[in-house]
């Protein structure tokens, strides 16, 4: 189901949006496209949760904060006979949240409702996440709804993109309120205060979609005082939060930012080190200072390609200027090529921020890239894996692997040749597109 739908999104998806509006005319409107995907989402948080067994360690974590335990220092372990906490799957039992304080408040909310209840949690949980997926696709759909064209597409990218409804609610990420957060706080940007405090809590729900602050931030670099009250504003919801749950939620996070996963191309790297070098050291620190690297190279020849674009850019908008959505897309779209520990579900909030800028090429890269760790990732778990199906996570996750690192070179290259082509001295990224 995923890979069939993506390659249909991928190919409608175009460089050209002359070539876009040929290609899109057969598809359905975009409102009954939105009414579809809105609709498909409600009737998911009806059924079981699919793909990872993170949802079980939600209502873990929401369970320990209604007993009295804290999730950032405990696991599913140390509550042994509980019947929530019983549920996870191994190897998580002993890991503690790695989620914000706003992440952990809407998990201790699900449970204190759904009590000695894992089926009442896990729904509560899922109508949360179903609600912040359909909350973003109409926010989308509202600001694009002056060109029918880029309405369409942004249907296609986010709202009925198949792929992330599976991703997202089917599978029942928290990633999708951070992506909530961020999407209404790009575009509530004319408000400083209430665009920083969304921007606190989707901080304060997953730390990795900070990036997206940096947008805003460089739109207003000239306006210190309106740029000082937003990000007060959002430092303001992080530190409350962090302070309510206490320093102990900063420990967890650290470590994470040190792994690799699977299927990342950054376990090539390290099984070429360790080839080279010996197995005594995972060169995680090495891989780090390279993710950076990669990281920094994407989001200059990104944000370089849009700088010089032809292309008008956004829709209207709240305030005169599109910089911060340009931005904050980039830096995304870069973080979830070039970090060492990416989840299908990691891709959202790129999808969701290219939803809000001009058609590019990049829409193909991203849909390919979520598609490849759609494929490395079915499912994404441990326990419960039938033995033949083995095959899927010890041969084919590996493989995949290169796909991710042959779309990250040729994304670079792209960017690179295109802003070359189109180099225009009086651009700006105002006018830019990705």
């Amino acid at each position: 189901m995923p890979r069939a739908a993506a390659l249909g999104v991928a190919g409608a998806l175009s460089t050209k949006p002359g070539a876009l509006s040929a290609r899109l005319w057969t598809l359905p409107s975009a409102r009954l496209l939105v009414l579809i995907g809105c609709t498909a989402a409600a009737i998911l948080a009806f059924l079981p949760p699919s793909g990872s067994g993170d949802h079980l360690n939600y209502a873990a974590y929401g369970r320990m904060v209604t007993l009295g335990l804290s999730p950032y220092t405990h696991g599913a372990v140390d509550l042994p006979g509980d019947p929530i906490a019983d549920a996870v799957e191994e190897p998580w039992r002993e890991e503690p949240s790695v989620y914000g304080p706003v992440a952990t408040a809407v998990q201790a909310m699900a449970s204190w409702i759904g009590g000695d209840s894992l089926r009442l949690t896990i729904f509560v949980l899922a109508l949360f996440n179903a609600a912040a997926f359909i909350a973003t696709g109409l926010l989308i759909d509202r600001f694009t709804r002056d060109d029918p064209t880029r309405r369409l597409r942004a249907a296609l990218l986010w709202t009925a993109n198949p792929l992330l409804l599976y991703q997202l609610v089917a599978g029942m990420h928290v990633d999708t309120l951070a992506i909530a957060c961020m999407v209404a706080a790009l575009l509530a940007r004319s408000r400083p205060t209430g665009s920083g405090v969304l921007l606190g809590l989707g901080v304060a729900i997953k730390v990795n979609a900070g990036l997206v602050a940096l947008g805003p931030a460089w739109e207003l670099r000239r306006r210190p005082a309106r740029l000082a009250l937003m990000a007060a504003c959002a430092l303001a919801v992080v530190v409350i939060g962090y302070a309510l749950v206490g320093p102990e939620a900063i420990a967890p996070m650290t470590r994470t930012s040190k792994s690799i996963s699977h299927a990342s191309f950054w376990k090539l790297v390290q099984g070429w080190l360790q080839s080279i070098v010996g197995t005594g050291s995972a060169y995680r620190g090495e891989i780090q200072i390279g993710s950076l690297l990669v990281l920094a190279l994407l989001a200059w020849s990104l944000l370089r390609l849009a700088s010089r674009s032809r292309q008008p850019g956004l829709p209207r908008t709240p305030t005169p200027s599109n910089e911060a959505p340009v931005v904050a897309a980039g830096l995304m779209v870069a973080y979830v090529f070039a970090t060492p520990y990416v989840l299908p579900w990691y891709d959202g909030l790129a999808l969701g921020l290219l939803a809000l800028v001009a058609a590019s090429a990049v829409d193909g890269f991203v849909v390919a890239h979520l598609l490849v760790l759609s494929l490395a990732y079915l499912p994404a778990r441990v326990e419960g894996q039938p033995e033949d199906l083995d095959w899927l996570r010890e041969v084919v996750r590996p493989q995949l692997a290169w796909a991710l690192l042959a779309l990250t070179v040729a994304l670079v290259v792209w960017a690179w040749r295109t802003a070359k082509r189109e180099r225009l001295p009086s651009a700006s990224v105002q006018r830019g597109e990705l």
